[in-house]
C-alpha cells in the first residue's frame, strides 16, 4: 500500500508513474488528498475541543468549592456540548482514515523509474541472454511426449484423482522433482538463506498483508468454511512471518529461502500455451524473499538476480532475463525481472522465475518496520524471487537434455538425481 506520506507530498508524481501501469490514478489520489485534509482539519478541532474540555473541567471544581453551584452547572453544559462534539469530529476522522484505507488498497505500487514503458509482454526489455545452444535430433519430442514415453509424469492419473493442471510424477519424475527442489535450497543456504517450511494455507490477514488481496481473489484456492486460502507462493506466508513486527537495523537483510507446493486457478487460457507442465493448477518451488532497508534494497536486487541466473546456469539451460514494463508487471511490484528458458523442442520461451523489488509498499500493509541507527521507526523494503519454480524448468530439461543415451541431465543435478540420464525403464 502506498503511503500516506508519500501521496500527499508527491501527489502529481504518483499519479504520473502510476499512469505508466496504465492506471487512471487522477481522481482516487486526489481524493485521498482531500480526505487527508479533512482528517487534519477534523484533528485540528478535535484537539482545541479537547483542550477546551480540560480547561473548562478544571474551572468547575472550584466553582463548586467556591459555593458557586449555578455556575458551575453552566460550565457542564458546556462541557457535555464539547463532549458531543469531540465524538462527531472523533467520528470524521475514523471515517476519513478508513475510506483512505479502502481507496489505498485498490491503488497499485508505483513502478521505479529504471521501468520501461508498455503495454504487455511484447513491450518487456531483455536485460541480456546467455546458456547454450541446445541441438536436438530431428525426431525431437515436446516434453509432454517425453514423459508419457518415459513413463515419468502421468497426466491423465492426475485428471482422474483431481482435476486437469494436477499432474502425479512416477519414479525418475518424482527423482526428478526432489532432486531439483535439494538443488535450489542448497544453493540458496550456500548463498546465505536460511531455509523456512511455513504453511501452505494462509488468513486473509496475510493475503492482504503481501496484496494478493483484494487483488488476486479469482487466482486463490478459498477454503471458505474456514476462510483460509492456498497460497500461490510461498512470498506470502515467508514475507508475513514479519507483519507487525519492528526489526533491529542491525540484523537487515533478513534472507529466506522456502520450498512450497503452489496453488493457482490459472484461469482463462487454453491451447497448446498450456499443455503438459507449461501452466499448473499445483506446482512445486523453491521461494527467495529479502527484507532489507530502502537504502540496500536495490543492492539485494542485484544479489537476488545473479543468484536466479547462477540457477539457470548450473542447469545449462539457455535463458533471457526480461525487464517487464509498466503493463506487464504486478499490481504490488515496484520493478520485476523475469527469467525465461528456451524449451527447444516447442521453441518456445518459458517463464520460470520473477524477481521483485516491492520497495515500502507490502511492508506498509504489513507494518514491518525496523528502527534505525538513529532509533528511528522506518519501514522496510520486502523482495521476493522465484529460485526456481520446477515445472518449466523441468520441461526445458526434458526438451533440451534428449539424446540417444535418453535425457542428458546437468552436471549440477547429477548428483542430486543419482544418474547422468533419465532412460528407459
Amino acid at each position: 500500500m502506498l503511503t500516506l506520506k508519500y501521496i500527499t507530498e508527491n501527489t502529481e508524481d504518483a499519479i504520473r508513474r502510476l499512469a505508466k501501469k496504465h492506471f487512471d490514478g487522477n481522481d482516487l489520489i486526489r481524493k485521498v488528498v482531500y480526505l487527508d485534509s479533512q482528517r487534519k482539519a477534523s484533528q485540528a478541532k478535535l484537539d482545541e475541543t479537547l483542550s477546551q474540555i480540560k480547561k473548562i473541567s478544571s474551572e468547575v471544581g472550584g466553582l463548586f468549592k467556591a459555593g458557586k453551584a449555578a455556575e458551575a452547572e453552566i460550565l457542564k453544559q458546556q462541557v457535555a456540548a464539547l463532549k458531543d462534539k469531540s465524538k462527531e469530529l472523533a467520528d470524521v476522522m475514523e471515517s476519513a482514515a478508513k475510506e483512505i484505507t479502502e481507496i489505498l488498497l485498490t491503488v497499485p505500487n508505483v513502478p521505479n523509474e529504471t521501468v520501461p514503458e508498455g503495454y504487455g509482454a511484447q513491450d518487456n526489455k531483455v536485460e541480456r541472454m546467455g546458456g547454450p545452444n541446445p541441438e536436438l535430433p530431428d525426431n525431437a519430442l515436446p516434453h509432454w511426449e517425453l514423459a508419457k514415453q518415459y513413463g515419468i509424469i502421468d497426466f491423465e492419473t492426475g485428471v482422474k484423482i483431481t482435476g486437469a493442471g494436477f499432474p502425479v510424477y512416477v519414479g525418475q519424475g518424482a527423482r526428478l522433482q526432489r532432486a531439483l527442489i535439494n538443488f535450489f535450497l542448497d544453493e540458496a543456504r550456500k548463498a546465505g538463506y536460511t531455509e523456512i517450511m511455513p504453511p501452505t494455507v494462509v488468513n486473509a490477514a496475510s493475503g492482504y498483508g503481501t496484496g494478493q488481496l483484494p487483488d488476486k481473489e479469482g487466482q486463490m484456492y478459498h477454503c471458505e468454511v474456514d476462510d483460509l486460502y492456498l497460497i500461490p507462493t510461498a512470498e506470502v506466508p515467508v514475507t508475513n512471518i514479519y507483519r507487525d513486527e519492528i526489526l533491529e537495523e542491525k540484523d537487515l537483510p533478513i534472507k529466506n529461502c522456502a520450498y512450497t507446493e503452489c496453488f493457482r486457478r490459472e484461469a482463462g487460457s487454453y491451447g497448446k500455451d498450456v499443455r503438459g507442465l507449461n501452466r499448473l493448477h499445483e506446482f512445486s518451488k523453491v521461494e527467495i524473499v529479502r527484507i532489507d532497508t530502502p537504502e540496500h534494497s536495490y543492492a539485494s536486487l542485484d544479489e537476488m538476480i545473479a543468484h536466479v541466473e547462477s540457477l539457470v546456469q548450473k542447469l545449462e539451460l539457455p535463458y533471457r532475463i526480461l525487464r517487464l514494463c509498466g503493463g506487464d508487471m504486478s499490481f504490488t511490484s515496484a520493478i520485476t525481472f523475469d527469467f525465461e528458458v528456451f524449451a527447444a523442442a516447442q521453441k518456445r520461451w518459458l517463464e520460470v522465475s520473477s524477481v521483485s523489488n516491492f520497495e515500502s509498499y507490502q511492508a506498509n500493509r504489513l507494518k514491518c518496520r525496523y528502527r534505525d541507527a538513529d532509533k528511528k521507526i522506518r519501514l522496510c523494503h520486502t523482495l521476493n524471487g522465484s529460485a526456481l519454480a520446477l515445472p518449466r524448468i523441468v520441461a526445458a530439461l526434458l526438451e533440451n537434455g534428449q539424446c540417444e543415451q535418453g535425457i542428458r541431465l546437468p552436471k549440477a543435478l547429477v548428483p542430486y538425481f543419482g544418474a547422468e540420464y533419465i532412460t528407459k525403464q
